[in-house]
C-alpha cells in the first residue's frame, strides 16, 4: 500500500471539508448526486472518446499502481547478478543454465538466456533496451488517461455548472425549485475542479513517476547483463550498479559486512 497516496487524499478532503466548517457550512451541501453524475460520468466518456480501448483498459489498470507500491529491492537485485557474474566468471557462462529456473524476475531471466543461447552482445543491448523502452512508452500512454481526465474534469464542471443554471432559470416561477438548480451549478464546479486537482492529475503524476523507477531497475538488469557477458569482475560490476541504486547499495552492503 502506498500510504502517501492515502494519507494525501484524506488530508485534501478533510482539510477542505474542515474549512469550509470552519466557515460555517456543512458537508451534506456539497454532497449533490446530480453533480457528481454529470462530473464522473461526462469525464469517463470524454476519456473513452479520447483513447483507444487498449490504452483506456492499460490506464484503468495502472490506476491501482498509484495505490500499491511494487517491492523493488535494488539492493538484493544488485546482489543477485554480481553472484550470477561471479559463477559466470568462474563457470562460464553455460553455467547460468542451471541458475534460470531459480530466478523469479522475468526480464532477468530473458536476458540471462540470451547470453546462454550465445546471442551477439550488440543483439542483446537492442533487443531488452528495445524491450524496455516499448514498455515503458506503452505504459506512459496509460497514465495519460489519468492526465486527460484531469484535464476533461474541470471543463464537466463547467458545463455542469451551466445546465444547473439553465435548471434555474426555467423555474423562476417556482421558488421552490431553484435551490436545488443553484446546488448542481456550484457544486459540480466543484466537483470538477476536485477530483481532478486532488485524484486524477496527482495520480497522473505519481503513475509516471513509478513507470520511470521500473524502466531505471530493468536498465540496471540490462547493463548487469551486458556485463556479465562482457566477463567482468564481479566486484566491478557491484560498484557500476551501485549508481542506480544509491542508498540501497550502501544499505545492503553495511548489512553484508555484519
Amino acid at each position: 500500500m502506498d500510504i502517501t497516496t492515502i494519507l494525501g487524499i484524506v488530508a485534501a478532503i478533510g482539510l477542505i471539508l474542515l474549512g469550509q466548517r470552519l466557515e460555517g457550512g456543512h458537508v451534506s451541501s456539497i454532497l449533490q448526486g446530480t453533480a457528481a453524475l454529470i462530473i464522473f460520468g461526462g469525464t469517463l466518456g470524454a476519456v473513452m472518446v479520447a483513447f483507444p480501448k487498449r490504452d483506456f483498459v492499460r490506464g484503468l489498470k495502472l490506476g491501482k499502481s498509484a495505490f500499491f507500491d511494487k517491492k523493488h529491492d535494488l539492493g538484493g537485485l544488485t546482489k543477485q547478478i554480481v553472484e550470477l557474474a561471479g559463477i559466470a566468471r568462474r563457470d562460464g557462462v553455460l553455467a547460468l543454465e542451471s541458475r534460470l529456473t531459480t530466478i523469479e524476475d522475468p526480464f532477468l531471466r530473458k536476458a540471462l538466456q540470451l547470453i546462454v543461447d550465445g546471442v551477439d552482445a550488440a543483439v542483446i543491448r537492442s533487443v531488452v533496451e528495445t524491450t524496455i523502452d516499448a514498455e515503458f512508452e506503452e505504459n506512459v500512454v496509460g497514465a495519460k488517461v489519468f492526465e486527460s481526465a484531469g484535464g476533461f474534469a474541470p471543463t464537466i464542471g463547467i458545463l455542469g455548472a451551466v445546465l444547473g443554471l439553465i435548471h434555474v432559470m426555467e423555474n423562476l416561477n417556482d421558488p421552490s425549485k431553484l435551490g436545488g438548480g443553484i446546488a448542481t451549478a456550484f457544486v459540480a464546479t466543484i466537483y470538477g475542479v476536485g477530483v481532478s486537482n486532488i485524484f486524477f492529475l496527482p495520480m497522473a503524476n505519481k503513475i509516471k513517476r513509478k513507470l520511470v523507477l521500473e524502466k531505471e531497475r530493468k536498465t540496471l538488469i540490462a547493463e548487469g547483463v551486458l556485463a556479465i557477458q562482457e566477463g567482468l569482475n564481479p566486484r566491478v560490476l557491484e560498484e557500476r550498479l551501485a549508481a542506480y541504486t544509491g542508498g540501497e547499495h550502501e544499505a545492503a552492503s553495511a548489512e553484508a559486512k555484519k
